[in-house]
């Protein structure tokens, strides 16, 4: 199979792939408008030579319909103008053709005054330039921003050459409306077509947002660009994963980092009738099957969402990072996701907008003594070592009051008391202190028997070490 098609795509002349990659993609229904206008002879000509190709392109699509099992059936609709059946136009897509083949590409535009849960998508244009963030090292810096969202629909869960996109759904802001472009292939051998296709419209985007676009979408796309032929494609944009920051803030506040469960509770998102991505490569393969293409309408229509979803997820990063948390977003309520917002944004080189959310936290009325412990963490990196001592007393209190206290926050006081203050007394009661509620949990819980006994040596070792200490030092005195 793979060695026929090669064969008849090095058949098709050359010269004529070449003239349509430098003229861009045309559909059929632009041609036919080109001759009805009877625009300029070297115009008609090339519409005329773009129109043999797309013949010799859908003579070549049928060759393999007769090889591939995928195009082996036929819906017997009738065709309209353009080439589709009238199942087809019900979806609301239409026939793009090149000398690369054909495939198919619906196309929905939203106003910018549209809202997407809470955020309406004209905010983008606001705070696409604070994505600028996500931008590698070794990236020169753009004078402009021009964001490309990507989310693809594929026949599998992984990344191999096995793993085909049939769907491609990009969405980008064009002027001021805010376009979802998804393409789609009725069989393997329109895939060439919609590659070649991306090749050219790509590289004019600086940026592209995707979730876990970074170890799967990419990956996928550019294996699809070496097998379809296109090896010396190169685009390098700044690449925007927002699956990385929704876990860095939501990891323990949310029940799943999903972007649909993400779009739900933090978005103000609802989804109904939504056909799950889980199920689309099954119904992509009932339509191969059967080649009726009415079941796809939920796949287009997933697709879309999860494209809106993500501008809209991007909106919210955008304002946090350009200093909009309280006015744009809202501040969170709870004080987990409040520390790791800080913590993301100082990550992201914004220590001047983390900073408050660390103090609205020191007077939070449901921090855990675990927050308290990640707070006092960063300032003990930072050198501020007031405020990191006052977090670890304030977690030894709340862990006094638990029922099922942790002893973090006195390990790393007794460190302080004996490395920093020399305080020996107050360390070796703090390293009893956790010695006792070790021995306690350690008790209870019988699993990772060898982790927790490292962890009762080492706090053994500690106190041994100090009471060592503290015997040298009265001896010291009683000498003076």
């Amino acid at each position: 199979m793979s060695g026929l098609r090669d064969k008849l795509l090095r058949m098709r002349s050359s010269a004529a792939a070449q003239a349509e990659r430098l003229a861009g993609m045309v559909t059929a229904e632009e041609n036919g408008e080109t001759a009805a206008q009877g625009e300029s002879a070297d115009v008609a000509d090339a519409a005329a030579a773009n129109a043999a190709n797309a013949a010799n392109a859908n003579a070549n699509a049928n060759t393999f319909d007769g090889l591939d099992q995928a195009a082996s059936s036929d819906s017997g609709s009738v065709e309209s103008a353009n080439g589709l059946s009238s199942e087809w136009e019900e979806l609301n897509v239409r026939l793009v053709e090149s000398t690369e083949g054909s495939f198919l590409v619906r196309e929905s535009r939203y106003p910018v005054m549209h809202r997407h849960g809470i955020h309406q998508l004209g905010e983008l244009a606001d705070v696409q330039q604070h994505l600028d963030v996500f931008r590698k090292p070794e990236q020169s810096q753009m004078d402009y921003s021009n964001l490309l969202f990507l989310d693809l629909e594929t026949t599998g869960l992984g990344v191999g050459t096995g793993n085909v996109p049939f769907m491609v759904g990009l969405a980008y802001l064009q002027d001021d409306v805010f376009v979802v472009e998804q393409m789609l292939i009725r069989h393997p051998a329109e895939e060439r077509a919609m590659i070649g296709y991306l090749c050219n419209l790509l590289p004019s985007f600086t940026h592209l947002v995707t979730y876990n676009g970074r170890t799967f979408d990419w990956p996928v796309l550019h294996n699809r660009f070496i097998l379809n032929g296109f090896r010396n494609f190169k685009w390098e944009p700044i690449h925007v994963d927002l699956l990385h920051p929704s876990r860095s803030i939501w990891r323990n506040t949310l029940v799943s980092c999903k972007l649909s469960h993400v779009e739900e509770e933090r978005l103000g998102i609802t989804r109904e009738d939504d056909v799950p991505g889980s199920l689309a490569p099954a119904i992509y393969f009932q339509f191969l099957a059967d080649s009726n293409p009415k079941p796809l309408l939920g796949v287009f229509q997933h697709n879309e969402i999860d494209m809106l979803s993500l501008a809209a997820l991007a909106i919210r990063f955008g304002h946090l990072l350009g200093g909009g948390l309280g006015e744009q977003v809202a501040i969170p309520i709870e004080a987990e996701e409040l520390l790791r917002t800080g913590l993301w944004l100082e990550r992201m080189g914004k220590t001047e907008l983390a900073e408050p959310l660390y103090t609205l936290l020191e007077d939070h009325p449901r921090i855990s003594p675990k927050c308290l412990c990640m707070l006092a963490e960063r300032d003990k990196k930072c050198g501020n070592w007031e405020r990191a001592v006052l977090l670890w007393q304030k977690a030894v209190q709340d862990a006094e009051a638990a029922n099922w206290p942790d002893y973090e926050a006195h390990i790393e006081l007794a460190m302080y008391y004996e490395h920093r203050t020399k305080a020996l007394h107050m360390a070796l009661t703090l390293a009893e202190e956790a010695h006792s509620i070790a021995l306690r949990r350690h008790t209870v819980l019988r699993s990772a028997q060898n982790k927790r006994r490292t962890e009762l040596e080492l706090i053994r070792k500690r106190i041994d070490r100090l009471n060592s200490k503290l015997q040298k030092w009265n001896r010291l005195e009683h000498v003076e």
